[in-house]
């Protein structure tokens, strides 16, 4: 299985379990995300439909009918000012890192934010034991915004988290990402 036998799509709420175990599984091992308990079905089907709602993506790839990773971006901050910002999010089977299929989400993702009208996006990384995170955005053009440090206590140890962004340029709507459905498939 390489990124190129990879098809990404918009997420469907048949995919909702697949996608709250990989999230479950970097709950329980990894400082990736500070939550500590993994959320359910429920929350996953909320966060899609108010995704949804605000014309933001949320993806997911897919092998071999199998969903291996996951990618959306959400808001920021609350208040509306921030409209325009947004902070994304992927994560990636455990069996299908570094197979290149998180760029191939990251790369899919970008665009679909400009076309909502997105100018900045953040990634909010955490400071611990894998650095695939911070090579992925940097590759991308991403660049360190600042660091928040000792904000996160988890597996016995305070860490910090780095905030990465990058500015979108607006597309023509003509110009969607190639491979990416403009509907989901009910």
């Amino acid at each position: 299985m390489s990124a190129e036998s990879v098809r990404i799509r918009p997420v469907h709420y048949d995919d909702l379990e697949a996608v709250t175990a990989i999230y479950a599984h970097y709950v329980a091992n990894s400082v990736a995300t500070f939550d500590e308990v993994a959320p359910g079905v429920d929350m996953w089907a909320a966060k899609a439909d108010d995704l949804g709602a605000r014309g933001l993506p949320f993806l997911v790839a897919e092998d071999d009918w199998q969903v291996v990773g996951f990618a959306y971006a959400g808001p920021w901050r609350p208040k509306p000012a921030y409209r325009h910002t947004v902070e994304d999010t992927i994560y990636l089977s455990p069996d299908h890192k570094g197979k290149g299929i998180g760029r191939t989400l990251l790369s899919t993702l970008l665009p679909l934010c400009a076309d909502a009208g997105i100018r900045r996006v953040l990634a909010v990384i955490a400071d611990g034991d894998d650095d695939s995170s911070v090579r992925l955005h940097k590759s991308f053009g991403f660049t360190e915004a600042g660091r928040l440090t000792e904000v996160g206590f988890k597996f016995g140890r305070w860490l910090d988290t780095v905030i990465y962004q990058t500015e979108l340029a607006p597309r023509q709507a003509e110009e969607a990402p190639a491979g990416v459905e403009a509907f989901p498939e009910d």
